[in-house]
């Protein structure tokens, strides 16, 4: 595949990745990727909505979940995970009820699980950034445009031990690019830079 494969020239517009391409009407994307795909996260409700909405996302499209975002924050509790914790079976049928948000039973109960399991795992590490973070791959690892790799195989294998659920291992590596853990802007991407810049003046958690 060459450069210009990889990348979208929106008209008027500095190159991005490709996949800002994804549908007819691209603006959407814009903003969430020149902001915030790919720049470090170390916060502990944001990284637990990346979380959750990528686990919302398998077998959509982003697209679809960025255009629910808002309203899954609001079905969510902004996904505080430890108001989400305490959600029984009656916000169970609430939200599924939601034609705001993805109505799939699974990922909601996934969800609610995950965040009583966030609880228990803050309680072991201290905090949800301190625990994700451990698993960033070398900086000299090879994962662009990969759909899995050995450290989300890791994170997922993990996490799924401590009993969190749609936590797979292409789900762990999208949730990767998305917390800023992995820089998969394209060569040539106009965020490229910004991250590679923003990464390494991240402090760790």
């Amino acid at each position: 595949m060459s450069l210009n494969d990889k990348l979208f020239h929106a008209p008027g517009e500095a190159p991005r990745c490709h996949w800002c391409a994804a549908a007819a009407d691209w603006r959407p994307y814009l903003d969430y990727h020149d902001r915030e795909w790919g720049f470090p996260v170390a916060d502990d409700q944001r990284l637990f909505e990346k979380l959750c909405l990528e686990g919302f996302q398998s077998g959509l499209s982003w697209r679809t979940i960025l255009a629910k975002r808002e309203a899954f924050r609001q079905a969510f509790a902004s996904f505080d995970f430890r108001k989400v914790a305490r959600f029984g079976e009656a916000d169970v049928e609430r939200l599924l009820q939601d034609a705001g948000i993805v109505r799939h039973r699974g990922k909601i109960e996934a969800a609610i699980n995950n965040a009583q399991r966030a609880l228990e795992l803050v309680k072991d590490e201290g905090s949800l950034a301190r625990y994700l973070w451990r698993f960033e791959p070398p900086a000299t690892a090879d994962v662009l445009g990969q759909t899995e790799t050995a450290a989300s195989r890791a994170l997922s294998k993990d996490l799924k031990k401590r009993g969190w659920k749609f936590v797979g291992p292409t789900t762990m590596h999208a949730f990767m690019q998305s917390m800023g853990m992995v820089n998969d802007h394209a060569a040539g991407c106009r965020a490229r830079a910004e991250v590679e810049t923003a990464l390494r003046k991240f402090k760790r958690p």
